[in-house]
């Protein structure tokens, strides 16, 4: 079972930065590369580039919660309901 997950490929899990813009501010975000690319299929699949979706999802906490207190967490679990989505829809159960 570890092989699966001690196996993967190690560029899969290297933290990249990107410098954005959220709401007008710059700045930037580091996290590990296959979350990167899970936004980016998110950001497509609602018809946004992944900074457009990133500043709108921030603007969304902020406007429900009044801060986006570990904003890169946030991330990190939006791909994961992301990855619990896509595996209902193909019969999958989701944890």
């Amino acid at each position: 079972m570890c092989q699966i997950f001690a196996g993967q490929d190690p560029e899969r899990y290297v933290s990249v930065t990107r410098r954005l813009r959220l709401n007008g501010q710059s700045t930037s975000i580091r996290l590990e590369r296959a979350f990167w690319r899970i936004l980016d299929q998110i950001a497509a699949r609602e018809g946004l580039t992944t900074p457009a979706f990133i500043s709108k999802l921030h603007a969304e906490v902020l406007e429900q919660h009044g801060e986006a207190r570990n904003f890169t967490s946030l991330l990190r679990c939006t791909c994961t309901i992301h990855l619990g989505e896509d595996t209902a829809a193909h019969g999958i159960a989701a944890e």
